[in-house]
C-alpha cells in the first residue's frame, strides 16, 4: 500500500506545521543543533513523500538515536534534569517524523505531541503560555482529525474547523475537573531547573549587581493590597539580609553559620492594625521571599528566619502566592545578643584605611549612634556624589576608599556598601538589605507591579530602644529615585530600557499601548489568583461558599454529579442522532431539483427511481416536461457513467448540470391548471 494511503498528505502537512508550533515556545533554550535537527527531518520526509529518498534504514536510525544522546550529554552535562528531558522528547518528535510511514506511526508522532505541549508549563504557567498551548492543542488534534480522513489529500483549512469543534465540546468538562477534581498536591512537581537562567536577586552581593539587574524589565513579583497602597517611598520590600564581607563581596549567613540559640527570631508584638497583602511570586529558583517591615505570613509553607526574613522550605521554580501581615512602626530586635552585635560589626582586618579614618573622625564629632547615622548621609548630600547606572569600574583592592574619595558615582549598591561599611568602621550594628523599592501601580485592578528595574540595596542600622532601623543613603544622594521610582531618577541617562525593544515598559508615552498593557497585566493576575494559585485549599474554600460544610461524601455527589451534567447530554444526543450519509455533488443538486417539485405537491416517493418519478411529475406538469426529462437523463447520465472518465470532464458535467437545475423553476399554477382540465 502506498505511503499517501497510510498518511494523507493534508495530514502530512497539519503533522509538519504541529512540528514547528511543539518546538517554537523551547527554542529559546536548546541547542543550536536540535533547530538544525527539525529542518532536516522535515526536509527529509518530504523527500520520501515525493519519492526521491526512501525512509533510514535501521543502522541510520540506531545512528540518529544515539547522535541525540551524545548530543544532548555535550549540550547539558546530564540526562538527567528538566532541560535534557524536554530536549530528548522533542528530539523524538523529530526523528520520529523521520521514520513515518504507516497511521500508527502518526498515532505515536502526535500522542507525543499532546504530551509536549504540556512540558511547557513545566518552565512558564503565564497566560500567554496557556494561550499558546490551547493553540498547540488545537494544530495536533487537526493533524489527528486528518489521519482519519484518507480521501483528502490535498492541504485544507477546513479541518481545523473540526478540531476546534471537539476541543470546545470538551471545554466544560475540561472547566468542571480543573475546579472539582481533588488536589493531592501541587499541579506541577518537577526537578530543580538547573540549567534555566532566571533573573533576580542572588545569594551575594558586589558593586555593580543591583545595576545590571535593574535593566531588566520582567516582572519579579505582584502586591495586592486588601486596603489602600502605601506611599511608593514606603515600599520597601526585603528579601535578602547580607550580614557578612568577605574580599569586598556582601553575603548572607547560612542556617548552619547560626548558633543553635541564634537561628529562632526574637519574639515582636505588633503594634496596632498590620498591613495586609498578597504576593504572586515569578520563579526565581531561590528560597527567599519579599515582604515589607517586619512580615509575617499565615501561608502554609513560609516560615521566618531569625533576621526577620520570609522563605521558602523549597525554591520557588513557579508562580508562587502567599499572604503576608506588616507592621511598619514595629520595634524588632530591642535587645541585641553579643553574638549578633559581634557579627553585624564584623569587618576584613586591613583594608580602605581612609574610609575607617573617616567614619571615626565622624563618629568622634557625633553624640549618639543615631547622631552619626545623620552626620554620614550629610556628608553624601553634601559631597558631590552622583547616582548613575554607569559608575565605572573599581579596584579590587581599597574599592570603598576609591569610590568614596575617588570615582563618586555609584548605584544603590555601592551606596548601601559603603554606609555600611562606615557605620561598622565606627562599631555601630549595621547590614546591607537587597530586595525591590517602590514599584508600579495598575489603576484598573489597583494591583503593585514590582520588577526587576525597581532592584535595590540600603541599609539597617541597630540603634538602642529602637532595634533595627532602616536607612537608606540613595535616598540622600537621589531622592527623587525613592519618590519617583528609578527611571524618573535616570531620566538624564535616557532611557535605561532603551535595550529592551519588544518591553511593552518602553512604549508607556503611547496612551492606547500603556492601556492595553495594563488591561493585560491584570488579566494576567487574575489569571494567577484563580488558576495558578488554585490549590486544594482555595477549592475546599470556594466548595464551602456554595455548599457549607464540605465532607468527602458531599465532595463526590458534586462531582459525580458535574460529570453526569456534561455528559449526559452528549450521551443522549449519540444516542438518538442517526447515521447520515455524505451526499455526492451530483447528489446535492438533484435534492434541489426534487425539492422544487415537492413545493408543487409532487414529492418523490421512497425508492422511486429516478425516470418513474420524472414520468408522473411530467405527467401533472406537462408544460415542464422537457426540462423535466432532461434533467433526469442528466442525472442518469452522470450517475451511472463510466469511472474511466477523465475527472476534468466530470466537473464539467456536473458544473452544466447544476445550471439546468437552477433554471428549472416550475409554477404552481401550471400544476393547478393541470388538475383541472384533468377534473
Amino acid at each position: 500500500m502506498s505511503i499517501l494511503q497510510q498518511v494523507p498528505r493534508n495530514a502530512l502537512v497539519w503533522i509538519i506545521i504541529c512540528l514547528f508550533a511543539l518546538l517554537a515556545p523551547h527554542a529559546g533554550r536548546l541547542p543550536i543543533w536540535i533547530l538544525a535537527l527539525y529542518v532536516v527531518a522535515v526536509i527529509w520526509r518530504l523527500q520520501v513523500h515525493r519519492g526521491r529518498w526512501s525512509f533510514p534504514s535501521r543502522s541510520v536510525k540506531v545512528a540518529m538515536i544515539l547522535s541525540g544522546f551524545v548530543g544532548i550529554y555535550a549540550s547539558y552535562g546530564s540526562f538527567i534534569g528538566l532541560e535534557p528531558t524536554v530536549a530528548l522528547l522533542l528530539i523524538a518528535f523529530a526523528l520520529k517524523l523521520v521514520e513515518l510511514s504507516h497511521r500508527k506511526d502518526a498515532y505515536v508522532l502526535l500522542f507525543l505531541g499532546y504530551f509536549i505541549c504540556i512540558t511547557e508549563f513545566l518552565f512558564s504557567q503565564d497566560l500567554s503560555v496557556t494561550l499558546y498551548a490551547l493553540v498547540s492543542v488545537t494544530l495536533v488534534t487537526t493533524a489527528l482529525v486528518a489521519i482519519h480522513r484518507p480521501g483528502e489529500q490535498e492541504f485544507r483549512l477546513g479541518t481545523i474547523r473540526v478540531a476546534s469543534v471537539m476541543l470546545l465540546q470538551a471545554m466544560p468538562l475540561m472547566i468542571i475537573l480543573f475546579f472539582l477534581f481533588p488536589r493531592f498536591g501541587p499541579l506541577w512537581t518537577v526537578p530543580i531547573k538547573s540549567h534555566t537562567a532566571k533573573t533576580g536577586m542572588s545569594d551575594f552581593m558586589k558593586p555593580g549587581d543591583v545595576a545590571s539587574l535593574s535593566q531588566s524589565a520582567d516582572v519579579a513579583f505582584r502586591v495586592k493590597f486588601d486596603g489602600d497602597i502605601p506611599a511608593k517611598s514606603a515600599l520597601y520590600w526585603r528579601g535578602l539580609v547580607f550580614s557578612r564581607i568577605e574580599q569586598g563581596v556582601w553575603s548572607a549567613l547560612e542556617f548552619y553559620d547560626l548558633p543553635a540559640n541564634q537561628r529562632r527570631p526574637q519574639e515582636v508584638i505588633g503594634d496596632g492594625e498590620p498591613i495586609r497583602y498578597s504576593i504572586i511570586m515569578e520563579p526565581t529558583q531561590q528560597n527567599w521571599l519579599y515582604g515589607l517591615k517586619y512580615a509575617r505570613s499565615d501561608t502554609r509553607g513560609v516560615m521566618q528566619t531569625s533576621d526577620f526574613r520570609l522563605f521558602s522550605p523549597v525554591p520557588v521554580e513557579t508562580e508562587y502566592m502567599y499572604t503576608v501581615n506588616s507592621w511598619a512602626n514595629v520595634a524588632v530586635d530591642e535587645v541585641l545578643s553579643d553574638w549578633r552585635r559581634k557579627t553585624e560589626t564584623q569587618l576584613p582586618p586591613t583594608g580602605n584605611a581612609k574610609t575607617r579614618k573617616l567614619s571615626l573622625d565622624l563618629k568622634a564629632k557625633a553624640s549618639s549612634d543615631e547622631a552619626f547615622v545623620g552626620l554620614v548621609l550629610d556628608t553624601f548630600r553634601r559631597e558631590p556624589y552622583v547616582y548613575t547606572l554607569r559608575p565605572g569600574l573599581l579596584p579590587e583592592q581599597d574599592s570603598i576608599d576609591a569610590f568614596l574619595f575617588q570615582s563618586m558615582r555609584g548605584f544603590c549598591e555601592h551606596y548601601a556598601s559603603a554606609f555600611v561599611f562606615m557605620m561598622r568602621a565606627a562599631g555601630v550594628p549595621a547590614r546591607v538589605v537587597a530586595g525591590y523599592q517602590g514599584g508600579e501601580i495598575n489603576p484598573i485592578n489597583k494591583t503593585v507591579i514590582v520588577h526587576q528595574f525597581d532592584a535595590h540595596a540600603w541599609a539597617e542600622v541597630w540603634l538602642a530602644s529602637r532595634g533595627w532601623v532602616r536607612v537608606d543613603p540613595t535616598a540622600a544622594v537621589s531622592p527623587q529615585r525613592i519618590e519617583f521610582g528609578l527611571e524618573e531618577a535616570m531620566e538624564s541617562e535616557g532611557s535605561f530600557l532603551s535595550t529592551v525593544l519588544l518591553s511593552p515598559l518602553r512604549y508607556r508615552s503611547v496612551p492606547l499601548l500603556n492601556l492595553l498593557r495594563l488591561r493585560y497585566d491584570a488579566l494576567t493576575y487574575q489569571w494567577q489568583t484563580w488558576v495558578v494559585g488554585f490549590d486544594n485549599e482555595r477549592q475546599f474554600d470556594l466548595l464551602r461558599s456554595f455548599l457549607g460544610e464540605t465532607t468527602a461524601k458531599v465532595f463526590a455527589i458534586v462531582l459525580l454529579g458535574s460529570w453526569a451534567l456534561v455528559l449526559l447530554p452528549v450521551a443522549i444526543s449519540l444516542l438518538f442522532k442517526r447515521d447520515i450519509v455524505p451526499v455526492s455533488p451530483l447528489g446535492k443538486h438533484y435534492r434541489i431539483f426534487c425539492k422544487r417539485l415537492a413545493r408543487l405537491d409532487l414529492i418523490r416517493g421512497p425508492g422511486e427511481a429516478p425516470g418513474q418519478f420524472a414520468q408522473r411529475a411530467a405527467k401533472d406538469l406537462p408544460d415542464y416536461a422537457g426540462p423535466l426529462w432532461q434533467i433526469t437523463d442528466l442525472y442518469n447520465q452522470l450517475a451511472y457513467a463510466d469511472a474511466k472518465l477523465s475527472a476534468a470532464n466530470a466537473a464539467k458535467d456536473l458544473q452544466h448540470f447544476a445550471r439546468v437545475v437552477s433554471r428549472f423553476r416550475p409554477k404552481r399554477h401550471s400544476a393547478a391548471l393541470t388538475k383541472k382540465t384533468e377534473l
